[in-house]
């Protein structure tokens, strides 16, 4: 079965940026993975969480229920410190998304770009860094080789996605977006089921307004831009991010 890896920072990156993907595909027989690299615990609206620990938990069931509606096959949550992975040890986190890489072994992967997305939080851009390393060296004998037993072998994934818009927000920090070569246009019940998951994420109920406002303007397009591909080639337009990849 063909596998798509996505790589978010926080609950909810993985319903507001990749939504409908996730769920478009889930639907077409590909099976999907998120992996969010913290719990979320620095987070402005805290849900009535009296501590970091109950927010983290909170935070945990959001996302899980997030997912079931996405029809993700795996979701999972890591342990590192929100609103500070531009402070982690580089190396040990990427050679732990990179054993998951070789693990998961996707065909494609989709995160965030280095400039932090439409919000240029730092989390958003350290996650793209991250998991665009452990893309690339997970595919490598000569990385991180003590992974290399019991039969777990280097992974080259086929293709690397950052997803992308085509509006800014002009009240934040100026960012400089990735330009799209790829467009998934979702129906409408795949942009109700996005707005949807969102809202599984109750403890940022203060957000939804906005999210749902900004999700209907932008209409029923997930954009992405291709950064990396196993097989060298000119960029061109696509509509699947599974185009060109024999499973």
């Amino acid at each position: 079965m063909p596998r798509l890896l996505c790589f978010t920072a926080h609950p909810d990156d993985e319903a507001g940026g990749f939504g409908g993907t996730l769920l478009h595909y889930a639907e077409r027989g590909i099976e999907t993975h998120v992996i969010c690299l913290t719990s979320g615990t620095a987070a402005t609206h805290r849900g009535g969480a009296k501590t970091a620990d109950e927010l983290a938990a909170m935070r945990r069931k959001e996302f899980a229920e997030s997912c079931k509606l996405l029809k993700v096959a795996q979701g999972t949550v890591l342990d590192f410190e929100d609103g500070k992975l531009d402070q982690v040890d580089f190396y040990s986190v990427v050679s732990d998304l990179a054993l998951r890489v070789r693990e998961i072994r996707p065909d494609v992967i989709i995160t965030m770009g280095p400039e932090g997305a439409i919000t240029a939080h730092p989390d958003h851009s350290m996650v793209s860094i991250l998991a665009t390393m452990a893309c690339h060296w997970a595919g490598r004998s000569n990385r991180f080789t003590d992974q290399l037993q019991n039969d777990l072998k280097p992974h080259q994934t086929k293709k690397l996605y950052y997803g992308t818009t085509l509006f800014t927000m002009p009240d934040r920090q100026p960012v400089s977006l990735p330009p799209s070569s790829a467009v998934i246009e979702l129906t409408q019940r795949e942009l109700e089921v996005k707005i949807a998951a969102f809202k599984c994420h109750t403890s940022q109920a203060p957000l939804f307004p906005f999210f749902e406002e900004t999700v209907r303007k932008r209409g029923r397009l997930e954009l992405f831009h291709l950064a990396a591909a196993s097989t060298p080639r000119k960029i061109e337009a696509e509509t699947d991010l599974f185009a060109g990849i024999n499973s």
